[in-house]
């Protein structure tokens, strides 16, 4: 039998999320005579609030074949190793943490890392800060990257920080160089068929470009997937509170640490993002619970701006995603299919991974909707998850001085799931069979659930903390530490120059 043409599909909307749509379909189904059209408003900027990624944005290249010294030199790029949250805990010691990605090095640590949050759970005082047991913490710490010696063969694994629009006009590129259709035209209507599925984009002046199928990239708007197709949109507005941010960029320095930092402030947090054509500050914010012109102040404030320097940019959110992300033959991708702040960097984790499944799935299909109620299911349980472990960070947060943050801890408006994964923490259950138990194919190691519990410190009040009875700990943090500090000597320092 024949194997069938893979489909025209045609994108609305370009940015960051379109173009990687574009590119990963592109390169899966080119070869068998599949097409891929993308067309671009040539009026519509792209909103960038998040500059940073997870690991999976390096799988995509190697994926795709393109080197970090050719797209990371075009957009700006540094190497991201983790995020530093601080402020988020008022307890002594805990002020401050590193939240690593895991690399080959931490399964030699992270055992012990384990043990020693079980200990600390259990009432005993043991040390159990991240930044104590993890490479990339000490990487960053130093000011060093993830690109070891050749004599090291164990490198951490890391992300990036990029400018948005540079990094959405080389995927253009990139992607128009190897065929895929770029039309840079405003659409202006969505033409639907009798049986209520997308026949046609009509264009400005009259013109109509049909495909197969089609994907949403429109943003916010979600012109197909909500505006003609009705699509039904989740909020997720009860689990997380922000929904509004500032954002101002400073000048690029030269040394810096490669990683996010997510400062807490009165309503939401700060984020410096290091770029090597400028720092990237954005303060992340409810408005319920702060206006946007006292945001601005605060940001310019802890900035060590005045007003009159320059003038923040306003963005709002929508948090939450669609009730399908896969409706007749229209795939939603990007803002148009959800989002969830940028505390975990994950939007372009999930176009990713929307992209990578949905071929999958229609492929297995034949090309049909036969896989489409999967997909949904699936991509619905990804939004949950990464829903659950960002409301985590605001639930158990250690802090009590504003209403943003005390309400955030007594939110009660949480999953199942989230509910019993903190029962697991406080009642020393074992949390990688938890996680697993809980959500499936977790979409969080354990490791990260153990860095976020630990990193605020939510262990027995101090007072009630007990000694550690000599020999206690099972491990030897002296070891350990040197163990560290030998690896971390096969990174160099980096610089502007150098990520």
């Amino acid at each position: 039998m024949t194997e069938p043409t893979p489909p025209h599909m045609v994108i609305l909307g370009g940015g960051s999320a379109g173009w990687i749509t574009a590119c990963l379909l592109h390169h899966r189904w080119a070869d068998r005579g599949g097409k891929v059209t993308v067309i671009e408003s040539p009026d519509i900027g792209i909103i960038g609030v998040g500059e940073g990624s997870t690991p999976q944005m390096k799988a995509m290249f190697d994926h795709l074949g393109i080197a970090e010294v050719e797209w990371m030199a075009a957009c700006d790029a540094t190497y991201k190793l983790g995020i530093r949250f601080t402020g988020w805990s008022e307890r002594p010691d805990f002020d401050s943490y590193f939240h690593p990605f895991p690399g080959p090095v931490d399964l030699h640590t992270e055992p012990a890392f384990t043990h020693a949050c079980m200990l600390a759970r259990r009432g005993l005082d043991v040390g159990a800060l991240p930044d104590d047991w993890f490479l990339a913490a000490v990487l960053a710490e130093q000011g060093k990257g993830p690109q070891a010696a050749e004599t090291f063969p164990f490198a951490p694994s890391y992300g990036y920080h990029f400018d948005a629009y540079k990094l959405g006009a080389f995927l253009r590129d990139w992607a128009v160089e190897r065929g895929v259709d770029h039309r840079p035209l405003k659409v202006e209507e969505v033409e639907l068929s009798d049986n209520r599925e997308v026949s046609a984009l009509v264009c400005e002046g009259g013109e109509r470009i049909s495909g197969d199928f089609y994907v949403d990239c429109s943003g916010f708007r979600a012109m197909i997937a909500q505006g003609a197709l009705g699509g039904e949109f989740v909020s997720f507005g009860e689990n997380l509170f922000n929904d509004r941010a500032v954002v101002v960029p400073t000048p690029p320095v030269d040394h810096f640490r490669p990683q996010t930092e997510a400062v807490a402030m009165k309503a939401g947090w700060q984020w410096h993002i290091p770029l090597t054509s400028r720092t990237g500050n954005g303060y992340v914010y409810s408005s319920r619970h702060i206006s946007d012109e006292d945001a601005a102040a605060e940001l310019l404030k802890a900035l060590g701006l005045q007003a009159d320097e320059t003038e923040p940019r306003l963005l709002r959110m929508k948090v939450g995603r669609m009730a399908e992300s896969w409706r007749g033959n229209c795939l939603a991708a990007g803002l148009a299919q959800g989002f969830l702040e940028p505390l975990e960097a994950t939007a372009l984790h999930i176009v990713i991974s929307t992209a990578l499944e949905f071929a999958d799935a229609y492929e297995q299909g034949g090309y049909s909707a036969q896989h489409r109620d999967a997909f949904n299911t699936k991509t619905n349980a990804r939004y949950e998850g990464i829903r659950d472990y960002i409301v985590a960070h605001y639930r158990m947060n250690q802090r009590s001085d504003t209403d943003y943050w005390r309400e955030n801890a007594a939110n009660h408006d949480l999953s199942d799931n989230l509910k019993a994964m903190m029962t697991a923490w406080f009642t020393h259950k074992d949390i990688a069979a938890a996680n697993v138990q809980l959500y499936g194919t977790p979409h969080y190691a354990p490791m990260s659930w153990h860095a976020l519990f630990a990193g605020y410190g939510t262990f027995p009040p101090v007072e009630k903390m007990q000694p550690l009875p000599p020999g206690g700990a099972g491990h030897d943090p002296e070891r350990i530490r040197q163990l560290l500090a030998s690896c971390a000597a096969n990174f160099p320092e980096i610089t502007l120059g150098s990520g």
